[in-house]
């Protein structure tokens, strides 16, 4: 199995639920971990509890949907944690109403978020993987991603669009000795999915952002000639 300990990660929506549990996975593995989000507040504390492994943290308040921002967002955290071996694009955003109902406003900060989000990070982050000739981008999609559903059409296109971003790059990257690899889970237990009441959160029922971190942690430690190119997870409760 792959040693991550020692590796540098950058993980986007850091600050609280599956981007806060996946920090600090990774960080109880040894590898350093800088976090993004909009939320300073979460931010330093997430970085205060990722110290407590022992290993090196950052945090950036940047928007990921605006690539003026991204660009020397990314070059302020290489300085100071170092250059990135793992990418983690996991900060989304979500709204519910029908086509005709929604706010182009809101359908347009979606896509924006969350597709384009995920390209501006990984075209900033690339060049550092590149130059390594070896890294792991980990693009964090949804079931909305393969299955649409009434009142979900913004959120489902930006995700069935990270699906063929990550496909795309997995193509053009993989020469590079670089995995990428798109998560397409269903409903988990995070701080968006409970502010939207899409879930109760029940533990006994509900997957939980822990079972998230962990199946990104076990992707990591796969072998470098090994590559998972996708992953569903789902609740065993129906």
């Amino acid at each position: 199995m792959e040693n991550i300990t020692g590796k540098y990660a950058l993980v986007t929506g850091g600050g609280r639920g599956l981007g806060k549990a996946t920090a600090l996975a990774l960080a109880a593995e040894g590898v350093n971990v800088a976090i993004t989000g909009r939320n300073v507040e979460n931010l330093k504390r997430t970085v205060e509890e990722i110290k407590e492994f022992g290993v090196k943290s950052a945090y950036s308040v940047f928007d990921i949907g605006n690539f003026q921002e991204v660009s020397p967002a990314i070059e302020k955290l290489k300085t100071s944690l170092g250059e990135i071996d793992i990418l983690i694009n996991n900060a989304g955003i979500a709204s519910f109403g029908s086509v005709e109902e929604m706010d182009p406003a809101i359908w347009t900060q979606i896509i924006r978020t969350n597709i384009l989000g995920t390209y501006y990070v990984t075209k900033a982050v690339l060049p550092q993987l590149l130059k390594k000739n070896q890294g792991d981008i980990i693009n964090v999609s949804s079931t909305a991603g393969i299955n649409g559903s009434a009142s979900s059409s913004a959120y489902s296109a930006s995700k069935f669009a990270v699906i063929g971003f990550s496909d795309s790059l997995m193509r053009e990257v993989r020469k590079n000795n670089i995995r990428v690899c798109t998560l397409t889970p269903s409903t988990i237990a995070s701080d968006m999915s409970k502010d939207l009441q899409l879930t109760d959160g029940n533990p006994e029922t509900v997957l939980q952002p822990e079972d998230f971190a962990e199946l990104i942690i076990a992707n990591l430690k796969l072998p470098r000639r090994a590559m998972l190119k996708s992953a569903s997870l789902w609740s065993t409760n129906p």
